[in-house]
């Protein structure tokens, strides 16, 4: 029977680095380097066990992610529809950290619901902000 994607998951943790490269191994297109070590691998392999799970990356948000690597601005990400629900932004403000979680119609910050991210960096400032400039998703 197969363990659960969680359970081979965690138990990445109490494997050495030789199983880690062995596993490493296994399941990528490349081998994994003779030194490579246990801080390295544990990502990489529990990506890779969701992806070969779940299914990896659409082609578009593929392309995407090159095109930002290769040095495309990010700041194509100005309208609020771009963000997907279920993602969180978090930003620090004074020494405090902000979380705000995107939902499918508004955002969500300490329990309440607001319709703009500009609202949301005036409750945290006390003065107006452009909200996708206060949480750093555009430079202009």
């Amino acid at each position: 029977m197969n363990k659960s994607i969680i359970r081979q998951i965690l138990d990445l943790e109490n494997q050495s680095a030789p199983e880690l490269r062995q596993l490493y191994s296994s399941i990528m297109p490349k081998p994994a380097s003779p030194s490579a070590n246990k801080e390295y691998l544990k990502p990489r392999i529990a990506y890779r066990l969701q992806e070969l799970a779940f299914g990896g990356l659409e082609e578009e948000s593929k392309n995407r992610l090159l095109e930002i690597a290769q040095g495309a601005p990010i700041s194509s990400l100005n309208r609020q529809t771009d963000l997907m629900p279920g993602t969180k932004l978090c930003r620090e403000w004074q020494g405090v950290m902000h979380e705000v979680m995107i939902l499918k119609d508004c955002f969500e910050y300490q329990g309440q619901k607001f319709k703009s991210l500009s609202s949301i960096a005036k409750k945290i400032t006390g003065t107006k902000w452009n909200g996708p400039k206060f949480f750093k998703l555009r430079s202009k």
